[in-house]
C-alpha cells in the first residue's frame, strides 16, 4: 500500500509528520480482514497488533528523534457488514485508556473521512482506515481528549516509568473489552 502522497499532504497539518517521514520513523502496518470475519475477531486482532506497535515504541520514546516514532495499523478488507470505523472503535477507546497515562496516544482514522484541522483547513481524506500510535505530545494532545477530561489529564502529566499497563488487567482482548466498556462514555456531540 502505497501511503507516500497521503503522507506528504498531511505535512502541513502535522508538523511532527514530516520529521519523522524524513527520518524513516513513520511506519505502516497492514491488517487485511479475511472474508468472514466476526467484528470481535477483528477488533481483537486490530487491538493486538496496536499493543505490539505501543510497546515497541515505548523505550523509543525517550531516545532522540522519539517524539517522532510513529506507528500506523492500517486495516483492509471488510467483515461482514460492519465499516471500519465501527471496527476501530472499541479498540482505539481502550488503547487510549490504557496507554495515555504512559505517554502513548493513539489515533483514529477513516477511509474516506472529511475532517478539519484545528484552523478549520480540510484534512485530505485518509485512502484507508488506521489507528496511529505514536508518543504524546504532553502539551498539546490534551486538546484531542476534551471528551475525557480525566484522560486528558493523566495524558498532560504522562510519564513512562515502565510499568506494565497490564497490571490489573489480562492482556485478552474479552477481558479488555469488559473493561473498557465499563468507562465513562463522553457525551455525544
Amino acid at each position: 500500500m502505497d501511503v507516500t502522497g497521503y503522507t506528504a499532504a498531511l505535512f502541513g497539518h502535522c508538523s511532527f509528520l514530516a520529521p519523522s517521514a524524513q527520518r524513516g520513523l513513520t511506519g505502516w502496518t497492514v491488517y487485511e480482514i479475511a472474508p468472514g470475519a466476526h467484528r470481535y475477531e477483528v477488533e481483537a486482532e486490530l487491538f493486538h497488533a496496536a499493543v505490539q506497535a505501543a510497546e515497541w515504541i515505548r523505550p523509543l520514546m525517550s531516545r532522540p528523534h522519539g517524539a517522532f516514532v510513529c506507528e500506523n495499523i492500517v486495516i483492509t478488507g471488510a467483515a461482514l457488514d460492519t465499516d471500519h470505523g465501527e471496527l476501530l472503535s472499541w479498540p482505539h477507546w481502550a488503547l487510549k485508556h490504557l496507554y495515555g497515562p504512559v505517554g502513548v496516544m493513539f489515533g483514529k482514522f477513516t477511509q474516506g473521512a472529511r475532517e478539519c484541522d484545528k484552523f478549520g483547513r480540510s484534512i485530505p481524506p485518509p485512502p484507508c482506515s488506521f489507528l496511529p500510535v505514536r508518543a504524546a505530545v504532553r502539551p498539546r494532545d490534551p486538546q484531542f481528549l476534551m471528551d475525557t477530561p480525566e484522560l486528558a489529564r493523566a495524558v498532560a502529566v504522562a510519564d513512562d516509568d515502565g510499568r506494565d499497563v497490564f497490571e490489573h488487567i489480562p492482556c485478552d482482548w474479552k477481558a479488555v473489552r469488559a473493561w473498557a466498556t465499563s468507562l465513562p462514555v463522553p457525551p455525544r456531540r
